[in-house]
């Protein structure tokens, strides 16, 4: 960053940490930033700022919220028999975009993954556990990732809850809405197999 004065190439570097963003797109958004209004560069910090300060993880599920417990956990609309347990925050807002699931979430905040040193205990795996101690819980629904580590996390999570008595359930895989056959490799196609259902 010679050919930046120290305030630019500190704003190049701090861009560049971010997921991503390659020293090329940095340097766009630094010089973007930099040829904003200053109270448009100002909301933009103060934006960044309150949401590290404010947002903290739900103590019943386990989702990024403003509050505690949060709208999901303490709204009175939803079904309380029902958990949908994925990996990431991001996860529950696709989930919530459906508008088809009216159940509560369990954020597991990863998945197990040997090769990177995660283990179940890693992960939010415990916290599920408790959670399956209200006799109000019916089903859990296990909407990981299809891709090893969810699948492995998946199968987990079921042989510790099926003894509990509790329903389990896992999303269906396979070949997405507007997809074509011929390009979906031999695991999808089986995983759409295995999910058909009668019409």
């Amino acid at each position: 960053m010679a050919n930046f004065v120290a305030p630019v190439a500190k704003l190049i570097e701090e861009l560049s940490k971010l997921p991503g963003i390659g020293r090329k797109t940095a340097q766009r958004l630094a010089f973007h930033i930099l040829n904003t209004r200053e109270d448009e560069a100002l909301n933009l910090a103060e934006a960044i700022i309150q949401a590290k300060r404010k947002i903290k993880y739900c103590s019943i599920c386990a989702n990024i919220t403003d509050i505690d417990p949060c709208s999901i956990c303490s709204s009175p609309k939803k079904d309380r028999s029902v958990i949908c347990v994925v990996e990431d925050p991001r996860d529950v807002a696709a989930m919530e975009r459906t508008r088809e699931y009216n159940g509560l979430y369990h954020v597991l905040h990863g998945a197990i993954s040997p090769m990177e040193g995660i283990g179940p205990e890693d992960i939010k795996i415990k916290e599920l556990l408790a959670r399956l101690q209200d006799d109000e819980i019916k089903e859990i629904i296990l909407a990981t990732n299809p891709n090893i580590e969810g699948e492995a996390t998946s199968m987990y999570i079921s042989k510790l809850v099926k003894p509990m008595g509790i329903k389990v359930t896992r999303i269906a895989h396979g070949i997405p809405v507007g997809g074509d056959l011929e390009y979906a490799d031999e695991v999808t196609l089986s995983k759409a197999l295995e999910g058909r259902r009668e019409l």
